[in-house]
């Protein structure tokens, strides 16, 4: 009998547990719609954890609030076939601590891996579920492996993430993601059911956060290496969290919200009260690469008045899933492209204008100069065109699928919709009215040809009086021309704004060969105003820098808000980044850390790959240097300077051999001197030279004593300092880089690859970036120059 005593002790946890609700043990079990398992409560009952109904025989195994009246979910497993049909069945199991088995057949859900074996689990007043060991340690749990809610005390560290909801009624995995990405917050859409992820929708930056908090009392911040903080929400006084819940939820719609509910249940308007809403106008936050938006594609996006966005189909469009109204539009005709412009021309269409509408991304051709008549025109024979988007002078054609569609009252164009005038009756072809004949053949054809001859003899006469020579059809192309590329939600601003915004140019921020940049301040916030010299030079960059960065948008590009250009005035007004450029760190007494200088090249590199070879137009900057290098409060860079960028289709042979040498002395590739084509690769060298002087903060080619010779070019000395082994000579005795030896060799191993002599030899950006990042193995380069050793010589001094 006494041997048998210690053997007791091991099922002595189940036997004290099993008298409370709020503990999980091994062997118990759920089972969903049957009313004889009761759900798990936490000790003073404010949450429960079972399965909750949410549609007739569709259960969620889920984490509600128990006290209030709705069990608003505060928690819920996320697999393929949520909800879970009746009959499910949820076990406590040793080995993976939670096992979901359908009524239908499989296991759908069980934790993320855990390492070790479950003894017990239990369900906190906090709403953490937690799996434990023997000696109660926790080896899993909810707050690790959220959901879509944030509860006080929960945290998102590096590696997690906030999923939407599928939509207000469904609990399938939706497309908008919030997670933490090189130290920011980060808002995000997936590509599903893939998990592909298009670029941030907003950003909340921070730098180097390592966790997104939402704390005890209330507060939602990132919390920063350093131990400093980075508000973002903070309760309202008026509700303490001891009376109130809180929560930090993304919706199904990509609208953060934070919210409190009364813990009282019988008090007045007890609901839950969302006070802060992020981003504040998703509908206009969505203006790069993002799928179909916050709504489906061929929807307008509209924000209510609870900064909630809506969605509805354009006229003579309607919803694939009648049953969720943020699902695609598709159109209820299609165009008929038979027959060419005469076919078109014969009141098939009709242009219906929607004010205050755009679909910013989709242009596929521009027109300048055009009236609105020209416009509409050029729509209404054009096929392939669905909607025009007219302003300014400017006529932008866009085509199915019209992807990130806005409503906005701050929406200064006017689009003009391509419906089929059979759109207003039941179907497709024009109907003939009883008793009349379909029309002759022969009188179709002739009304037809006399017809295209009018118009034929307008187009010439307009033509004529306006100058054939600038109101050619401009297309998206590598050719510079002014206002070529801007996207239809480029604003054009009236000088008489500019100057006001800069106090009549008072404040200056720097100067350059082509003109002077100003500080200004507009609605959103400070902005650099660059005013370009009223000089042939002037113009052409001008048109080139705006060609060139009208057409991206990354979060390592400078952001172009809008120009000007009014009688020979050329004006560009930028994003605002309070930390000047890059060269006033690295040449000066103001040195920046190694973890800061390594994450500047981490961002410079994403943003010359983005230019190379994710833009529909490649882009060759031609001019990478630290002085065009922009960092913001936060020193994340931002690439600047277009004035002699190369723009180039994908699909562009690149023959032709370039004589006009561009870029600054010390960051010009070999290349330009050479009857070779000029490829991304030239940007691939200036990088080379760029990221050694980011490891060694300092110029190449900068005057040195003269006892340090040898070292007055950088790119030589930094190769046989490598093969010597002595890259602590290079650094000069940086201790956090020196410390940091295997990323240190690692970097100037990839800036020697990059400055190799023959372009063929260099990566590509995207490649710099892999071997950057350890994606790939960085091999040891050969000497980019026949050069003699010089760094032994140097460091035996």
């Amino acid at each position: 009998m006494a041997c048998l005593i210690p053997h007791l002790f091991l099922f002595l946890p189940s036997i004290i547990y099993a008298q409370s609700d709020s503990m999980l043990y091994i062997g118990s079990s759920l089972i969903a719609g049957d009313p004889s398992f009761s759900p798990w409560r936490s000790p003073s009952d404010e949450f429960a954890f079972g399965f909750k109904q949410v549609e007739g025989d569709l259960f969620l195994l889920s984490i509600w609030y128990n006290k209030l009246d709705e069990k608003s979910i505060a928690w819920y497993a996320i697999h393929d076939q949520n909800p879970a049909p009746r009959g499910s069945k949820l076990e406590v199991t040793a080995s993976s601590g939670l096992l979901l088995q359908s009524s239908q057949g499989g296991e759908p859900w069980k934790p993320s891996p855990i390492s070790g074996v479950v003894a017990f689990g239990k369900i906190n007043d906090d709403g953490n579920l937690v799996l434990l060991d023997s000696n109660s340690t926790t080896l899993w749990e909810s707050f690790k492996q959220p959901a879509n809610i944030l509860l006080p005390t929960q945290k998102i560290e590096v590696n997690s993430l906030l999923s939407s909801r599928k939509s207000q009624n469904s609990y399938a995995l939706g497309k908008f993601q919030l997670r933490l990405s090189e130290g920011n917050l980060v808002l995000n859409i997936i590509s599903l059911p893939s998990t592909y992820t298009y670029e941030p929708y907003h950003v909340i930056q921070a730098y180097e956060g390592n966790q997104i908090v939402f704390d005890k009392d209330g507060f939602l911040y990132i919390m920063q290496r350093n131990g400093k903080r980075v508000n973002i929400s903070e309760p309202e006084s008026a509700y303490p969290t001891n009376a109130h819940y809180y929560q930090v939820t993304l919706n199904f719609d990509g609208v953060i919200t934070v919210s409190h509910h009364t813990r009282n249940p019988s008090a007045f308007n007890a609901t839950w009260m969302h006070f802060k809403k992020i981003p504040h106008n998703i509908c206009v936050t969505m203006r790069g690469n993002y799928s179909s938006g916050v709504c489906g594609y061929n929807s307008i996006c509209i924000l209510n008045n609870d900064q909630r966005p809506s969605c509805k189909c354009p006229p003579g469009y309607s919803l694939i899933d009648s049953n969720n109204k943020y699902s695609d539009c598709k159109p209820n005709i299609q165009p008929i492209c038979e027959g060419g412009e005469n076919n078109l021309t014969n009141n098939l269409y009709s242009l219906r204008v929607l004010p205050n509408t755009n679909w910013p991304t989709q242009d596929y051709e521009l027109f300048w100069p055009f009236t609105v008549e020209e416009c509409k025109n050029a729509c209404l024979l054009d096929c392939f065109c669905v909607v025009a988007v007219y302003r300014d002078n400017s006529c932008w054609k866009k085509k199915l699928p019209l992807s990130n569609g806005r409503e906005d009252k701050n929406e200064t164009s006017v689009s003009y919709l391509k419906l089929s005038t059979s759109s207003f009756g039941q179907g497709f072809d024009l109907p003939i009215p009883k008793g009349k004949k379909k029309p002759n053949t022969l009188v179709l054809v002739l009304s037809t040809l006399l017809g295209s001859f009018a118009l034929i003899v307008l187009i010439l006469v307009s033509l004529i009086c306006r100058g054939y020579t600038f109101n050619h059809k401009e297309k998206l192309t590598g050719d510079f021309h002014p206002r070529e590329s801007f996207g239809s939600s480029m604003r054009k601003f009236a000088f008489k704004e500019i100057s006001e915004a800069t106090n009549q140019f008072e404040e200056e921020l720097g100067r350059g060969s082509c003109g002077i940049v100003y500080k200004g301040t507009m609605e959103v916030g400070p902005i650099a105003v660059k005013k370009f010299n009223m000089t042939e030079d002037g113009e052409k960059e001008f048109k080139s820098e705006i060609n060139v960065v009208s057409q991206t948008h990354h979060k390592n590009i400078i952001r172009l808000f809008g120009y000007c250009d009014e009688n020979k005035t050329y004006i560009l007004i930028y994003e605002f980044m309070s930390n000047d450029n890059l060269a006033r760190f690295l040449f000066s007494d103001t040195k920046l850390s190694w973890d800061i200088r390594t994450k500047i090249t981490y961002g410079i590199a994403r943003g010359l790959s983005y230019l190379h070879d994710e833009c529909n137009t490649q882009i060759i900057h031609c001019d990478i240097k630290p002085q065009n290098v922009l960092l913001d409060e936060y020193y994340n860079p931002k690439i600047s300077d277009f004035g002699l960028a190369k723009l180039l289709k994908m699909d562009q042979s690149r023959n032709r051999i370039e004589t006009n040498i561009k870029g600054t002395t010390g960051y010009i590739a070999p290349d330009w001197f050479k009857s070779t084509r000029v490829t991304t690769k030239v940007d691939v060298y200036s990088f080379g030279v760029l990221l050694l002087e980011i490891i060694c903060c300092r110029s190449n080619g900068e005057d040195v004593e003269v006892s340090e010779e040898g070292r007055e070019i950088l790119v030589d000395w930094a190769y046989d300092c490598l093969q010597q082994g002595r890259l602590n000579v290079l650094v000069e005795g940086d201790m956090e880089a020196i410390d940091d030896k295997e990323r240190l060799e690692r970097f100037v191993k990839v800036a020697i690859w990059c400055i190799q002599e023959d372009p063929s030899q260099r990566p590509t950006m995207k490649e710099v970036m892999y071997m950057l990042e350890e994606v790939v193995p960085v091999s040891s380069p050969p000497s980019p120059y026949p050069f003699n050793s010089i760094c032994s010589q140097v460091s035996s001094m």
